[in-house]
């Protein structure tokens, strides 16, 4: 099973229909795992546990043969909920990212395609120790024109760019 995660909330989001474009070429079973999670607090780990939400998503993370994250730039980094779900899953017993092959892409309104939140999410993911794909970078510059109407990339190069991507990670799973 693919697992993706979208770093942008918004249903309509193009990173989102990155995401599914990605697990679309990837093939087969497909999740989309949900970041909406309390803000990291010491004090709620402590007083509550770990909130129900992180656990399901390191679980997913865990049981996923395969992960993708799509992530708009905000500000010259990730977003915050997406580092939030980060943080939290840290928290988590068991390492659930450790070894799990892992791709990253960026869709963004600028030219340079959200390359520094998918440089800031590579550092981010570091310490989880996963196997993180170091490329083809797919970095989708003016990505509100790049989808057509049924989300499929437009733009032959970020296609070709995304279609190796998932084959690498496919290959990575499989390995």
């Amino acid at each position: 099973m693919l697992l993706g995660l979208c770093g942008a909330l918004r249903a309509a989001s193009v990173n989102r229909k990155l995401m599914r474009e990605a697990a679309r070429l990837y093939g087969g079973p497909f999740t989309e795992g949900d970041i909406r999670m309390p803000l990291y607090d010491g004090d709620v780990e402590s007083g509550e546990g770990i909130p129900e939400a992180t656990t399901r998503l390191a679980d997913q993370i865990r049981e996923a043969s395969a992960v993708i994250i799509a992530s708009p730039e905000y500000n010259q980094s990730i977003p915050g909920v997406l580092k939030n779900a980060l943080d939290w899953v840290s928290r988590v017993e068991g390492a659930p990212w450790r070894g799990k092959p892992v791709a990253i892409m960026s869709a963004a309104a600028g030219r340079a395609g959200g390359a520094r939140a998918n440089y800031a999410l590579r550092l981010a993911m570091n310490p989880f120790r996963p196997r993180l794909l170091t490329g083809p970078e797919v970095l989708i510059a003016d990505g509100a024109n790049q989808f057509d109407a049924e989300g499929r990339l437009t733009n032959e190069r970020y296609a070709k760019a995304l279609a190796e991507l998932m084959n690498l990670l496919k290959a990575e799973a499989a390995g």
